[in-house]
């Protein structure tokens, strides 16, 4: 029960927040400003909505197969129409409350594959730990492509602090010693807490990443993760063309923006408010006017929760009668 209160807790902090970056976004724009923003949309190129519909619909279709790989560590064959059934409506149960919609996708599938579904927990654990990880390598990734560009961005905002330090030498100074410091003090702290909530997510983490280095069919998962978060990059990269002002962006500046819009996806619910913020902050880092900018960010929110809200509706409402038919044939063939 308190485990319960604290989630709907985090929940209603974490809504209340992405809502309040709404106000905030809103507020800071004049009159004016407020409606070039809803013109800008209302004049997207929405045709460039239907090529980042499919890629959201493979993004999730690939992530389905990938899943079933896992599944079969643990002696699981579900079918490849079930696990994205699964995972489509374990998307809309997050949009509702965060972190339900792993419940969900191992309830759904176990329900209709008639198998275990606490089989199916560490599956869902390796898979986030293993998202995170990829995240990780993906924004060192994005940094080292973009590495001029925001490598000249850091040196603006450097500079612009130098009131508080001698200089970006003595500042880049502290900050390296920081973390030679952070590193061994990381270290001892999780093997001194190694059994609080903290530490045990750290342990399930390590877990989850070095069960899916050791299972025996990690190439094809590593295959179908490439083009999970290739679908990502397109889906952004294709969505950019819906605006004139964002049409001519790169597909290494999609890759930052991914990686920023990740980031709020993460932390409200569905990404709302934070995710439309940090997109177009990133936009304007890149040379895009603040409206424009926001415009874009407000698109890429609405089309992929759009994706998931569709999909996962015709999820739930197919799946039955899917699994109806699917049984009534195998009593058939028997």
């Amino acid at each position: 029960m308190k485990k319960t209160i604290i989630t709907i807790l985090q929940y209603i902090l974490f809504l209340g927040l992405g809502i309040w970056i709404i106000y905030h976004m809103l507020h800071q724009l004049d009159e004016q400003q407020r409606q070039d923003l809803g013109a800008a949309i209302r004049n997207a190129n929405a045709w460039y909505l239907v090529p980042v519909f499919v890629i959201g619909f493979l993004s999730h279709l690939f992530r389905a197969m990938r899943w079933r790989y896992l599944l079969e560590t643990v002696d699981l064959k579900p079918s490849l129409v079930n696990t994205t059934f699964a995972v489509l409506i374990g998307y809309i149960a997050n949009l509702a409350l965060p972190r339900a919609g792993e419940v969900a996708k191992c309830t759904v599938l176990a329900k209709y594959e008639k198998a275990p579904a606490h089989k199916m927990i560490g599956t869902i654990v390796a898979e986030r730990a293993f998202d995170m990880v990829c995240l990780l390598v993906i924004a060192a990734l994005a940094f080292v492509l973009q590495a001029g560009f925001l490598g000249s961005w850091l040196a603006e905002k450097a500079a612009e602090m130098q009131t508080k330090f001698e200089s970006g030498k003595t500042m880049l100074m502290i900050a390296g010693a920081a973390a030679v410091i952070a590193i061994p003090i990381g270290i001892w702290l999780y093997r001194k807490n190694k059994d609080s909530k903290i530490g045990r997510f750290v342990s399930e983490l390590m877990r989850g990443v070095f069960s899916i280095i050791h299972m025996k069919k990690r190439w094809p998962f590593m295959g179908y993760t490439f083009l999970i978060w290739l679908m990502y990059l397109l889906q952004l990269w294709v969505g950019f063309w819906c605006l004139p002002e964002t049409s001519g962006l790169s597909l290494s500046t999609a890759l930052v923006v991914l990686v920023y819009g990740s980031v709020g996806m993460i932390v409200t619910p569905g990404g709302i408010g934070l995710y439309t913020l940090l997109v177009a902050q990133m936009l304007v880092v890149y040379g895009v006017a603040e409206v424009p900018a926001q415009a874009f960010g407000w698109i890429a929110w609405v089309a992929q929760a759009a994706v998931i809200i569709i999909l996962g509706l015709i999820s739930l409402i197919a799946i039955q009668p899917y699994n109806r038919n699917r049984n009534g044939q195998a009593a058939v063939d028997q």
